[in-house]
């Protein structure tokens, strides 16, 4: 019975200081003349899982676990926070039919589902959850941010940039940029979407600092943040 009084207490201080870190952000920004981003939900997607990993570190990582531990506690951010979430998934499963058999037809089942998924989802706003990789180039480092071309998703994702370049990428500031066409899931769903590529798994440090809960802790709270603090 201690220890799980114990364990609410600390559950109970760290939402504080989550809060506390919020609070702080959002009246560190500058005043400007808020633009209302009317989401009723936000949809958090942790890309790939089950039979595609996504992208592969030289030790063996997979980005969808790293994705799904980072998307699991933006949700719990912004849940705390009042905001209805919906996770397209919860375990390192892909979101297959019954008759996908082969690799190929289950990534492609895969991204048709969360795109319909997504779609059937009202007022909702996308937050998908990647992570990169450049191996010609192993010294690339940091985060950036894509968006589609539903509105306000440009906007959306400068604030998220912009919130990840003052925390994980100081002195490495990136721009948010358009996401190719190509990308099905993000060129398909008709709800503003930002992705966000969280750091290059083809760089050993930002591998083993994304394998750490620590930072991923700190990518959430920058996304979330600049999420909470989108002004027109």
């Amino acid at each position: 019975m201690i220890v799980i009084i114990r364990k609410r207490h600390l559950a109970m201080a760290a939402a504080a200081v989550l809060a506390v870190c919020v609070l702080a952000y959002l009246l560190w920004q500058p005043v400007k003349e808020a633009h209302v981003l009317a989401a009723d939900t936000v949809v958090v997607d942790a890309g790939h899982g089950g039979a595609d990993g996504g992208a592969v570190a030289s030790d063996g990582t997979a980005e969808s676990g790293i994705n799904l531990a980072i998307t699991v506690k933006i949700q719990e951010m912004l849940l705390f926070l009042g905001q209805d979430v919906t996770l397209t998934r919860t375990d390192d499963q892909g979101l297959y039919n019954d008759d996908s058999v082969t690799i190929r037809q289950k990534k492609v089942a895969d991204t048709h589902n969360r795109v319909d998924l997504i779609n059937g989802v009202d007022g909702a706003v996308l937050i998908s959850i990647h992570q990169n990789a450049l191996p010609s180039s192993p010294r690339t480092h940091g985060a950036q941010v894509f968006y589609n071309a539903v509105s306000p998703a440009q906007e959306l994702a400068g604030s998220i940039q912009q919130a990840l370049n003052s925390t994980v990428n100081v002195g490495n500031a990136k721009a948010a940029a358009a996401i190719p066409g190509s990308v099905y899931i993000m060129a398909n769903v008709r709800c503003p979407g930002v992705l966000v590529e969280c750091g290059f798994l083809s760089n050993a440090e930002e591998t083993r600092l994304l394998q750490t809960p620590a930072y991923q802790q700190k990518l959430a709270l920058a996304i979330v943040c600049g999420y909470l603090s989108y002004e027109g």
